[in-house]
């Protein structure tokens, strides 16, 4: 070691044979010391040079390692989104839900019930035009891509940075069709991951063609139409496979917002989006500029068309009674019914000429109508006045007070009690416990047969034969005939004081009208899928014969009469034989006409649902018109048929009998609702009603 304060010197250890010193041993030369160069002094040592990237080589380097770090983190991402998916291999397109297709007699569509309100239509069914429209305004690179449209997205990124907003999406049709089946509609990034996943899965195990099939059979059209059926038969009342090029376009551009597009709310904006899809189709070569000019769009009539019609009674109560014939609906199926749209049109036009113009005048809100062939079968079916309105089906679901048209069947009790329509019995004043029933008029016509007191609808005599016979042998009566409701075995019930629905005193009608056979009302006539395979065919009937052949000729004989001359003459329907009986509650709180022919049966009721009292309403009237309207038309070119056991020649006689001394003329016959009265009897009833009905 130097001096102190002086430079130091450094010594290097030598390993030689004999420890240090040794000349042969292990040193270190100068050349292998590191030397630092005073600076100014001497050339820099010699070193070896690496060559440079330059600035494009560094670029490259840090944007390969950039993106190789962006493709890991959206692995990454995608695994995670991935993970909140079922497995692939698990992994299947949702069955869509059934559609019940319900047929009228004739093969026309009343309605589709289900939650798409239309059945699938495969894509080799449609025209040619339908798909292409789709993609021509939706994704016009849908058969190049593979589930995901790059380009598409990349120009879709860049219109909407320059405009600053939102203006064209980048989703694929095959994008669309995976939100729509397997996704919410929530916006979110992982949303849209899944939906890109999604679509390369469809794109793997379906064809282009598939994937558009269930696009369009899939995709929400507005109005309560899912799918490209139930949209064109809700909008063009015509099957998707009829649709023309200009319809056509019109469904395609109703997907991109379908609410505000929807032809019935909207046939200017719906028929304005039409046309850009025409152009668009032009641009693809999907069409011509002369098929483009000719398009018509037929948005016009879209909100009519919409409309529910009143069909939609019946498909209600279909439904209410499907599960009871094939239980639970698993797949798509068509359900035939008995119902005929011409006599469903009828009755229809019946209500607006015959009962829209009253109803204000009137007070009365509601109306309900049923017919029904002799056999049961449900023709036609009105369960309001306005489906759009109010969808509680006041035909099968409504219970009212029949009336007077309860008392057919105190008088067939009789009949069977050994009676016949000749019997006589006296129409006089009577009272039963304080309750004093009278005729509507106020008048009494003494000694009356039973055809004149049915045709008169005398209510003194329906309560008198009621006694006589004994109410719990009507109620067994009616209950034969089909009267389900329970009915109260007591005196007022002579006078329709228990409550019916229409369809039930419509189908108890029908035993009069096809020669006294039991019937069940019904409206399924067969269900089948849409493949072919009868699921269920109606039975034949099997009830047999209710009521005596005899029996039914004599009713028939005796309620001819009231619409030869009495309480609904002005009903009769020239060239047809009919019969009937009006009906008219308390206040006229209800009024009803159910009548028939050998060839069709139908009841009328109108009312309110709060059982306010009408304007004077009767079943000779208002009912009575409705049901003379709808059945004028309904036997139009139809041949004369007789009732069963009937005899037109008979001669029809007057309304008294001779001995009689009416306390005026009968006519004009008017309803007989009967009235109450807590007025004890007097010596002279008390002497009648001993005779009739003892002490």
């Amino acid at each position: 070691m130097g001096r102190a304060g002086g430079p130091r010197e450094r010594r290097e250890p030598r390993f030689d044979d004999g420890g240090f010193g040794s000349e042969g041993g292990l040193r270190l030369s100068a050349e292998d010391r590191p030397v630092k160069r005073a600076r100014g002094k001497g050339p820099a040592p010699k070193r070896s040079r690496r060559r440079g990237r330059g600035f494009f080589g560094t670029l490259f380097y840090w944007s390969f390692v950039m993106g190789l770090w962006a493709l890991l983190a959206l692995g990454g991402v995608v695994a995670y989104f991935a993970m909140k998916l079922p497995p692939i291999d698990q992994l299947s397109v949702p069955k869509r839900p059934p559609n019940i297709a319900i047929l009228a007699s004739d093969g026309t569509l009343i309605a589709n019930r289900g939650e798409t309100g239309g059945s699938t239509v495969p894509i080799a069914e449609l025209p040619p035009y339908v798909g292409k429209a789709f993609v021509a305004i939706e994704d016009r690179r849908f058969y190049q891509h593979f589930g995901i449209d790059l380009a598409g997205l990349a120009r879709a990124v860049v219109k909407n940075v320059a405009a600053r907003r939102a203006e064209q999406g980048g989703s694929t049709l095959t994008q669309q069709l995976a939100k729509n089946i397997f996704l919410t509609q929530e916006r979110t990034l992982s949303r849209k991951a899944q939906e890109a996943l999604l679509a390369l899965w469809l794109e793997r195990n379906y064809t282009k063609d598939q994937i558009l099939e269930l696009y369009m059979n899939r995709v929400y059209f507005g109005a309560g139409a899912y799918g490209i059926e139930a949209a064109s038969q809700k909008f063009f009342g015509k099957s998707a496979r009829a649709v023309t090029l200009g319809e056509a376009a019109v469904l395609a551009g109703l997907v991109q917002s379908p609410s505000r597009l929807a032809p019935n709310k909207n046939p200017e904006g719906a028929a304005d989006r039409a046309a850009l899809v025409m152009a668009k189709m032009v641009e693809a070569g999907f069409a011509t500029p002369e098929q483009a000019k000719s398009s018509k769009f037929n948005t016009a009539d879209a909100r009519k068309r919409a409309k529910p019609g009143q069909g939609n009674y019946a498909a209600d109560w279909i439904m209410d009674i499907l599960d009871d014939h094939i239980g639970a609906v698993e797949t798509d199926i068509i359900v035939r019914t008995t119902i005929d749209p011409k006599l469903q049109a009828m009755g229809e036009r019946a209500f607006a000429t015959a009962f829209e113009p009253k109803r204000g005048k009137l007070n009365v809100e509601q109306a309900a109508l049923v017919a029904m062939a002799p056999d049961g079968a449900v023709r036609a079916m009105l369960g309001g006045r306005d489906y759009a309105e109010s969808q509680f089906n006041r035909a099968i679901a409504a219970k009212r007070q029949p009336g007077s048209s309860f008392k057919p069947f105190v008088y067939l009790a009789a009949l069977e009690k050994g009676m016949t329509p000749e019997t006589v019995r006296e129409d006089a004043p009577i009272n039963i416990r304080g309750w004093r029933p009278e005729n509507y008029t106020q008048e009494y016509f003494g000694q009356v047969s039973l055809t004149q007191a049915l045709a008169m609808s005398l209510n003194t005599i329906a309560v008198k034969l009621n006694v006589e016979v004994g109410p719990r042998q009507v109620v067994r009566t009616a209950q034969r005939l089909g009267i389900n409701s329970a009915l109260k075995a007591n005196e007022s019930l002579a006078l329709g004081t228990s409550e019916v629905t229409p369809l039930e005193i419509t189908g108890a009608y029908a035993v009069l009208a096809n020669g006294g056979t039991g019937v069940v009302p019904h409206v399924i006539l067969e269900v089948k899928s849409t493949a072919g395979q009868i699921i269920y065919r109606r039975p034949p009937p099997a009830l047999g014969q209710v009521v005596d052949p005899a029996h039914i000729s004599m009713m028939n004989r005796m309620m001819r009469e009231t619409l030869v001359s009495g309480t609904a003459r002005k009903s009769d329907i020239p060239g047809h034989p009919a019969a009937g009986k009006t009906g008219t509650t308390q206040d006229h709180r209800d009024a009803w006409f159910v009548g028939y022919t050998g060839q069709l049966v139908a009841s009328v009721w109108v009312g309110n649902d709060d059982s306010q009292p009408m304007k004077k309403v009767t079943g000779s009237g208002l009912p009575a018109e409705i049901w003379a309207e709808f059945m004028r038309q309904a036997h139009r070119g139809l041949p004369s048929q007789p009732l069963p056991g009937a005899r037109d020649s008979d001669p029809l006689g007057s309304l008294l009998q001779a001995n009689a001394t009416p306390a005026a003329p009968p006519a004009p016959v008017r309803e007989n609702p009967g009235a109450w009265q807590n007025q004890g009897p007097t010596a002279k009833e008390r002497s009648l009603l001993s005779r009739l009905f003892g002490p």
